[in-house]
């Protein structure tokens, strides 16, 4: 766990919303968390009442821990209700995607024309065979498109697994075949950083590994150039890059197939607890995890959380920079964002293409009033000086939120002041992808917030503290699962500050269904560990006022850039280096990215250290896994530190990692070993 908030919960500075948000803001009287921690199943079912039904539910909630299935009976479709029923309603000229490529174009749909695109898709994935209960693997750049087929996936009955562009061909087999995927959608590539992401050639390197359900492939052209044509094409203005091969039979284009389909493609009724998704997210064990979500309840506390947390109006133009390859851009681009009826900027690129004020000349261009971002992304702007914000006007703003990963105080004030202009609110939000909507938040209209916390649970959500042990020790102002924390309630009771582990005490719509296959590994890794409760496997700590810090994740997975990495799955891919004979891997602190990846190894016989050597390995993490997985720092060693029993001590390479005075060496084989090892990585890094 870091330590970073505590160092602030003394003298943390309060800012409660301003009369004139208030005045405004879709909820403002702080009873909503007394009425809704009363009744939660009744409050949550007074937001499913809001979307639309092709039947109604019976039963709101069946509870057979840790199974639940929510508005049991229900029937309904996600699509529908995030593009149709605003047509219906005679919105369908509101634009609902601004799409902006990085090389500067932009495409704007309305909701009219995001349905009728959709339905095209829908026609165009049955006519290649996908029918309801199939999963498709979607594996694109962030262009409307990809979340137009995540919702054409949902309008026939099929569930989607969106595996993020920046994964390697080994991830995506890996997740391909786990899902039992019938249809791929990928593209000849997407744009970062001014070059090109090979998407077609890495899938084709992810089907020649072995995907034997994948019957077709369905290629969307966003760079351009003749696919299939022998070695890299060149066309006017855009670099050379890789096409992959072209496999008739498997291989469609977009261009031959979705514009010819019928804008007529009736939207299949679900029932509630009909499968909407897998997204997987790395596990302790190092094999990837398929995260489960359903239909109605995950709707239902998207579409909440987005409208409260984010104070959403009719006028908003919304900006979530998150890519649809992760948990959320599915909950907080496409399902609860469209479910509302909002209009939002997608973006394709990095934010520093073709310079460093790329976010914010696109704030300004289209006038984002909401913008929701990463720490890690928050930390690189303030890096870069603010000389790049002050270019641009970004007084159309009036809601800032950050997500990912906790965020430090100095971060939070800086977004508030320099981006924010001290007016806007900003919403630090708690979830995660087995969540699947946001769980502690401000709420903008009610919450005086503090730099660096996540405030307190959405009304509806019950959280506790745990020790170590599985004991709770909740205090008793957060007992409840809320506190009255809001300007012009009263002041609530003041209790004892406590640190621990996050638990939730009772099920949430959103909460994931499962792990794909596997409900046995669902049991044992998120609810073995704390009686009766969830395991998150974050900690956090409550200060005197009820209010939650995040301290980052205390299991064997990393938090990088807002991403979950396990420390097996980069151990395992260091092993499969043939220069590699054993490796250990631990999440450093990182002040740009929250935790970086350090790798110690110890090389087989024949194989000499050196900067040639560190880097190859490196590259083949990034090969096995993906970019985002590869380590910053490499140490070649003779030795790890181990027990007498043979287990590593990864706490202690922690604190070699972080500059720390090392903790209890007593238990190891050779207390020499680390210390060794602290000179080595000292050494290194000078």
């Amino acid at each position: 766990m870091s330590d970073t908030p505590r160092t602030v919960l003394g003298d943390s500075p309060s800012f409660p919303p301003s009369d004139a948000f208030r005045a405004r803001a879709n909820v403002a009287d702080p009873g909503v968390y007394a009425e809704a921690a009363a009744d939660p199943v009744g409050f949550w079912e007074g937001w499913a009442r809001r979307l639309d039904w092709a039947e109604p539910w019976h039963t709101a909630l069946e509870w057979e821990p840790p199974f639940a299935k929510w508005f049991v009976g229900g029937r309904l479709n996600a699509c529908f209700n995030c593009v149709d029923r605003h047509v219906e309603a005679g919105l369908g000229d509101k634009v609902a995607l601004i799409g902006e490529g990085e090389p500067g174009d932009v495409r704007r749909f309305t909701y009219a024309q995001v349905r009728d695109e959709v339905s095209r898709i829908g026609n165009a994935l049955k006519a290649l065979g996908v029918g309801k209960g199939d999963r498709v693997c979607v594996y694109m750049p962030m262009v409307p498109e990809l979340p137009m087929v995540m919702l054409a996936c949902a309008r026939i009955g099929a569930a989607h697994s969106v595996v993020f562009g920046g994964f390697s061909a080994e991830s995506l087999h890996e997740r391909i075949n786990d899902a039992g995927a019938k249809v791929l959608v990928t593209a000849d590539g997407g744009w970062r950083r001014g070059g090109v992401v090979e998407l077609k050639r890495i899938a084709d390197e992810a089907l020649a590994l072995g995907c034997p359900t994948v019957e077709r492939v369905l290629v969307y052209e966003r760079v351009g150039s003749a696919l299939g044509a022998p070695g890299p094409q060149s066309t006017a203005g855009t670099p050379e890059y890789d096409q992959g091969v072209w496999v008739e039979g498997r291989d469609v284009r977009w261009a031959d197939l979705v514009p010819s389909q019928s804008v007529d493609c009736p939207c299949e009724p679900m029932d509630s607890e009909a499968l909407l998704f897998i997204l997987y997210t790395s596990g302790s064990t190092g094999k990837p995890k398929g995260i489960v979500h359903t239909t109605g309840g995950y709707l239902t506390q998207t579409y909440a959380t987005t409208q409260w947390v984010f104070d959403l109006k009719p006028d908003d133009v919304y900006w979530c920079t998150a890519d649809c390859g992760w948990v959320t851009g599915h909950s907080y681009v496409v399902y609860g964002p469209m479910a509302n009826g909002v209009t939002q900027v997608v973006y394709e690129g990095s934010p520093d293409t073709p310079d460093k004020d790329r976010f914010w000349r696109t704030v300004e261009k289209h006038g984002v009033t909401i913008l929701y971002t990463a720490p890690t992304a928050i930390r690189t702007f303030m890096k870069w000086g603010d000389e790049y914000t002050e270019r641009c006007d970004l007084s159309s703003l009036r809601l800032l939120g950050s997500v990912g990963e906790p965020i430090n105080p100095e971060a939070w004030l800086w977004y508030h002041r320099v981006i924010g202009g001290e007016r806007c609110p900003v919403v630090d939000t708690w979830w995660q992808t087995e969540t699947g909507a946001i769980m502690v938040t401000p709420l903008p209209g009610i919450t005086a917030t503090k730099p660096g916390s996540a405030t307190q649970p959405f009304p509806g959500i019950r959280t506790a503290v745990f020790d170590e042990t599985g004991r709770d020790v909740t205090p008793i102002h957060g007992a409840m699962g809320f506190v009255a924390c809001a300007a012009g309630g009263e002041a609530p009771a003041t209790g004892p500050a406590v640190t621990g582990i996050l638990a939730v005490t009772q099920p949430w719509p959103s909460m994931l269904r499962g792990i794909w296959g596997d409900p046995a590994r669902y049991r044992q890794v998120y609810w073995s560990r704390l009686p009766g409760a969830y395991f998150p496997g974050d900690g956090t700590r409550v200060d005197e006022d009820g209010y939650f810090w995040l301290l980052g994740r205390i299991d064997d997975v990393m938090l990088v850039s807002g991403h979950n990495i396990s420390t097996m799955e980069v151990e395992s891919a260091l092993v499969d280096h043939p220069a590699v004979a054993e490796a250990a891997v631990i999440g450093r602190a990182h002040e740009i990215k929250g935790q970086a990846i350090a790798a110690f190894v110890i090389l087989r016989a024949g194989f000499a250290p050196g900067p040639e050597t560190e880097a190859a390995i490196k590259a083949h993490v990034a090969h096995k896994i993906g970019a985002i997985a590869r380590p910053d720092d490499l140490v070649v060693c003779a030795e790890l530190p181990k027990t007498r029993s043979g287990k590593i001590m990864r706490r202690l390479l922690r604190d070699v990692a972080e500059g720390r005075a090392l903790g209890d060496t007593t238990t190891l084989a050779d207390p020499g070993v680390v210390a060794t090892l602290k000179d080595k990585y000292e050494s290194a890094e000078g």
